[in-house]
C-alpha cells in the first residue's frame, strides 16, 4: 500500500496554491516527497509557501502565474521544467467566487453586472482550460500524468444566489470528463483527468456568505448548510488531502473522468 500511494519524486504543479485549500495540498505533497511548484498571483505568498515546504525538508519553487494569461502560464511552465524536468501532477486550484456576482438583498439577479459574471466564469472555466493546455501538453509528450480539477458541491445542485459560480463549477465537471477522454484517445492511456467536489469549507471566497461581517456570527445561510450536512461541520483543508494523494498516486491508476465528492454527506442528504 505504501508503494501504491507513493508520490515521492513526482513533480507537481498547483495553480491557486496560495489559497487556503491548495496551499495545504502543496505542503502535504511536499511532506510526501513530491517536488512542488507553488503558483499564484502574489510573489511573496508563493515564495512563503515554497519556503515552508523547503523548511520541512521538501523541494519546492514559487512562481507568479496568472491562469488567464497564456503567456504567464508558459513562463511558469518553463520555470517548472527548468527546475524539475517534468510534470507528473497538475492541480487546477485557481478559482473562486466574488460578491458582485452573487444575489443578495442589495443586488438582484437582474442587476448583476456582466463583468462580474465574466470574471467568475473566466477564472473557474477558462483558467482551468488554459492551464490544462499549457501544463497538460508536457504530460502528453511524456505519455503519463494526473490532472486534478477543483469542482464543488454547487456543480451537483446549484445553490441559491451563487449563479455564476454554480454554473462555472458544473462546467468543470463536464470539462473533466471531456479532457479525460480526449487525452486517452489522442495522447496516452496513462494520463488521467479527475476532479474533487468539496462541500462547505470556510475560505476567503465564501466567508462573506457564511459569517456576518458585522457580528462575526454564522449567517442564516451558514446554519442551513450545517443542518443539511450530516457530519454537522465545515470541512477543514486536511479533509481533502487523502483524496488528493490517492488521485495523484498509482493507487488510482484506473480512475479517470470522475468527480469525487468530499462533503460530509451533504450530497447524500435529502433534508428529511
Amino acid at each position: 500500500m505504501d508503494k501504491l500511494f507513493d508520490v515521492s519524486g513526482k513533480a507537481a504543479v498547483i495553480t491557486g496554491a496560495t489559497g487556503v485549500l491548495c496551499s495545504e495540498m502543496a505542503r502535504e505533497l511536499g511532506r510526501r516527497g513530491a517536488k512542488v511548484a507553488v503558483l499564484g498571483l502574489e510573489d511573496d505568498l508563493t515564495e512563503l509557501i515554497a519556503n515552508q515546504i523547503k523548511q520541512e525538508g521538501g523541494t519546492a519553487i514559487g512562481e507568479v502565474c496568472n491562469v488567464l494569461h497564456k503567456g504567464s502560464l508558459i513562463k511558469a511552465r518553463d520555470a517548472v521544467m527548468e527546475a524539475f524536468g517534468r510534470i507528473d501532477i497538475l492541480i487546477n486550484g485557481a478559482g473562486g467566487n466574488k460578491k458582485d456576482a452573487t444575489v443578495s438583498p442589495n443586488l438582484s439577479f437582474f442587476d448583476i453586472p456582466a463583468d462580474a459574471l465574466e470574471w467568475v466564469f473566466n477564472l473557474n472555466i477558462l483558467g482551468t482550460i488554459l492551464s490544462t493546455q499549457v501544463f497538460g501538453e508536457v504530460m502528453a509528450k511524456q505519455g503519463k500524468g494526473s490532472v486534478i480539477n477543483i469542482s464543488s458541491m454547487n456543480s451537483y445542485r446549484p445553490l441559491t444566489n451563487i449563479v455564476a459560480y454554480s454554473a462555472a463549477k458544473a462546467g468543470i465537471n463536464n470539462f473533466t470528463q471531456w479532457m479525460a477522454v480526449h487525452f486517452n484517445q489522442n495522447y496516452s492511456a496513462d494520463i488521467r483527468v479527475n476532479a474533487i467536489a468539496p462541500g462547505f469549507f470556510l475560505t476567503n471566497q465564501n466567508r462573506f456568505l457564511l459569517v456576518d461581517e458585522k457580528t462575526g456570527e454564522p449567517t442564516p445561510r451558514a446554519k442551513q448548510i450545517l443542518s443539511h450536512t450530516p457530519m454537522n461541520r465545515y470541512g477543514v483543508p486536511e479533509d481533502l488531502l487523502g483524496t488528493i494523494i490517492w488521485l495523484c498516486s498509482d493507487a488510482s491508476s484506473f480512475v479517470n473522468g470522475v468527480v469525487v465528492p468530499i462533503d460530509g454527506g451533504f450530497s447524500a442528504y435529502s433534508g428529511v
